[in-house]
């Protein structure tokens, strides 16, 4: 598979901005991690003052045939009604991207329904769903490998709009149980350090949904090093595609806010894959689902916050695009000692 030539990280932009960012008005690093975020969004774009007014989030949506196993809370034609809904506007994700100022992009890449000409949504349909991984391969190598190009091709369709700053966003019945497949096989953590109550499942379904994964990793036996066999083993189509947006993303220099744990397993895929694009993600919150955690520490990246979400839909990372604005607009437009006239350190 041919992916994108990932550039670096603009070291001359990250030192203009780091160098700004001292003679502003404030003690050196009492403005903290936003500080560092300004000085990472300089080195990602290559520009010493970034601008961020531009935001979208795309969110990729799909079927995942584990379902079958119980281990969701919610039947799986839950996918296809959250779709109409976000066609609507009446999700947590539109609410909170209006709030943003953001456009949200969804895409079907695997749901189960046909949505034949209806506005509101981007159809890249890959299949209606991965089959079950608890009794073969969620689907072939090819299927997960066009899934990631289809990711990437969204993405710079995008772009080629006009976009500063991406959130990725998903919607999948059962996908945290592929996401937890994920992260179990590529950080080497036991299923139950990884696995949550997803939609809010009993203690019976979390068993249940511990042992499907079990037996997932056990009847397809995926190559931790290699992350195409992961994904299409255990995996699911929305998170092949956002491993392709966010390789897209990285090679157009535009970062690209992840959401949960959804987004998360869609990383170690990406970074997998192009490990170059690791500078360029920005971690949106911590979530609820304890293998988001794992995820993160092997990712090494460091939430913005933690306000106890689970829910996907790009919500945790749409809600972090004020926070990444406020640090932009603070390197871009705050004053220097010397523009204010007040007194540097002597």
């Amino acid at each position: 598979m041919k992916l994108p030539t990932i550039p670096l990280p603009d070291s001359t932009a990250e030192a203009a901005a780091r160098a700004r960012q001292d003679t502003l008005t404030k003690p050196p690093g009492s403005l903290g991690r936003l500080e560092a975020l300004s000085i990472q969004l300089a080195a990602i774009t290559g520009k010493a003052r970034p601008s961020v007014a531009r935001k979208a989030v795309i969110v990729m949506v799909a079927d995942h045939g584990v379902v079958l196993e119980g281990v969701s809370a919610y039947p799986a034609a839950v996918t296809q009604q959250m779709v109409r809904n976000f066609m609507r506007g009446g999700a947590a994700i539109n609410v909170l991207a209006r709030q943003a100022g953001a456009r949200v992009t969804v895409v079907d890449i695997g749901v189960a329904a046909e949505f034949e000409a209806e506005p509101g949504i981007l159809s890249r349909k890959i299949a209606p769903g991965t089959h079950n991984m608890a009794r073969s391969p969620a689907m072939s190598r090819i299927q997960a490998e066009t899934a990631v190009l289809e990711g990437i091709d969204v993405v710079q369709g995008e772009i080629a709009q006009g976009v500063d700053l991406l959130a990725t966003g998903d919607m999948g019945i059962g996908n945290t149980t592929a996401a937890a497949a994920i992260t179990a096989v590529i950080t080497g953590s036991p299923i139950a350090r990884v696995t949550g109550r997803g939609t809010g499942i009993d203690e019976a379904g979390l068993a249940r949904k511990i042992k499907t994964i079990e037996r997932a990793l056990a009847v397809n036996k995926p190559i931790a090093t290699d992350p195409l066999d992961v994904l299409s083993k255990v995996g699911g189509l929305e998170i092949a595609g956002l491993a392709g947006v966010m390789i897209g993303a990285a090679a157009k220099r535009v970062p690209v806010v992840i959401d949960g744990f959804i987004s998360g397993a869609a990383a170690l895929i990406a970074v997998g894959l192009a490990p170059e694009i690791r500078p360029y993600l920005i971690a949106s919150h911590q979530s609820v689902e304890i293998g988001h955690r794992v995820v993160l520490e092997h990712l090494d990246l460091c939430p913005l916050i933690d306000l106890n979400l689970r829910l996907g839909e790009g919500t945790g990372a749409v809600l972090v695009f004020h926070l990444v604005e406020a640090a932009a607009r603070i390197l871009d437009e705050m004053a220097t000692f010397a523009e204010a006239g007040v007194s540097d350190q002597s």
